[in-house]
């Protein structure tokens, strides 16, 4: 674990161990204060829970003080071993091993427990579709994560653990936390929240489904800034957004012009650009559906509707597109500019996020029959 983590994650921060520390559950009344919320995590009835990246298992003693049956896991030998003084005889295990890859079996768990683990790791969206074959059907995740720092924030926000735990989940539930100073035995002033994740373990494979708007204005596209989103923060990108339930993607596509960029289209106006499969690096497939809609000169001009989550708004040429933008974006942008209809973008672990001209070119464009 990084430094980079929130400064009550080591509040007795002895590099040496010379002081056992204990994950900022030092205090009587702040662990009563955890006690009480995970008592609204946990299953009512005596439950498997797995604790990975336990530490001293601070949390799995709450766990098994409730009544749950807890198998607790860190690759630290001398975290393990405070661990296992600390649950002796609650019938708690304590085991060595990567958090990430951790040594049990599939479908063992009921409830898979993660304090701020989840944001160090290689492979965040990896590891979750590993502990959600940890888990047995009806299973939960209870993710305690946030978003820390103001130069160099590290961590995930809400809305992106959301996004990458998308595929893997039923039902997210998200319960911010920073409010409670109570829980952190201060006041704090980042993102902390706990997300439980109901998981679902379909019979068929299931993708998100998100939507592409190509907004031209003549020969020229509009394109929006990311910002404070934890995900391509900084990049440009078309106005997009997640086909929420219930809606097609037509309707999300209006609804996300809208709400992006104050832009009210007639259904009439959209044409399907081309339909592409793309995964971020570390991330899962998705399916995005590009659409494209001309502005007419008496058409209101779009404006930025999220500053929260978008610093600017700019056109720019078709044939002059920006280098700092998403990379499956551009390469949206660019297989519909050239005629092309299907496409496959599917990053590899390490791809550079952004366009890169003299990157590993991961557009695959898939013929189409036409009459």
């Amino acid at each position: 674990m990084t430094t980079d983590a929130p400064t009550d994650y080591w509040d007795t921060a002895a590099d040496t161990f010379d002081e056992e520390p204990d994950h900022g559950l030092g205090s009587p009344d702040v662990r009563a204060a955890w006690a009480a919320r995970l008592r609204g995590w946990l299953p009512d009835e005596a439950c498997d829970v797995l604790d990975l990246g336990c530490g001293t298992g601070s949390l799995a003693l709450l766990a098994a003080e409730q009544g749950h049956r807890v198998t607790a896991v860190d690759s630290s030998a001398r975290m393990a071993e405070l661990a296992r003084l600390k649950l002796a005889g609650t019938g708690a295990r304590v085991l060595l091993g990567d958090a990430a890859q951790p040594p049990v079996g599939d479908g063992r768990f009921d409830v898979v427990l993660v304090r701020h683990v989840l944001w160090a790791l290689p492979d965040p969206a990896k590891a979750l579709r590993h502990w959600a074959g940890l888990l047995r059907r009806g299973g939960r995740m209870v993710l305690i994560e946030g978003r820390w720092g103001e130069s160099a924030p590290v961590g995930f926000t809400a809305d992106a653990l959301a996004d990458l735990a998308g595929p893997v989940a039923e039902r997210i539930r998200i319960e911010q936390l920073a409010h409670d100073s109570v829980l952190w035995g201060r006041t704090v002033s980042d993102e902390r929240y706990a997300a439980v994740l109901r998981v679902a373990r379909p019979s068929r494979h299931a993708e998100i489904i998100d939507v592409h708007l190509i907004l031209r204005r003549g020969d020229e596209i509009l394109l929006a800034r990311r910002a404070n989103t934890g995900y391509a923060d900084g990049l440009f990108n078309l106005p997009s957004g997640h086909v929420e339930d219930g809606e097609d993607v037509r309707t999300a596509v209006l609804r996300e012009a809208y709400e992006e960029v104050g832009v009210v289209l007639d259904p009439e106006r959209l044409a399907v650009a081309l339909v592409m499969q793309h995964r971020a690096p570390g991330g899962s497939a998705r399916i995005g559906w590009f659409f494209e809609a001309h502005l007419a000169e008496s058409d209101p001009q779009p404006f930025n509707r999220e500053p929260d989550k978008c610093s600017e708004l700019a056109w720019f040429p078709l044939v002059g597109l920006p280098d700092d933008m998403v990379a499956y974006s551009r390469a949206g942008v660019d297989a519909h500019r050239t005629g092309e209809r299907f496409v496959l973008h599917l990053h590899e672990r390490g791809d550079p996020i952004a366009y890169a001209p003299q990157g590993p070119g991961r557009a695959v464009v898939l013929p189409g029959v036409w009459t």
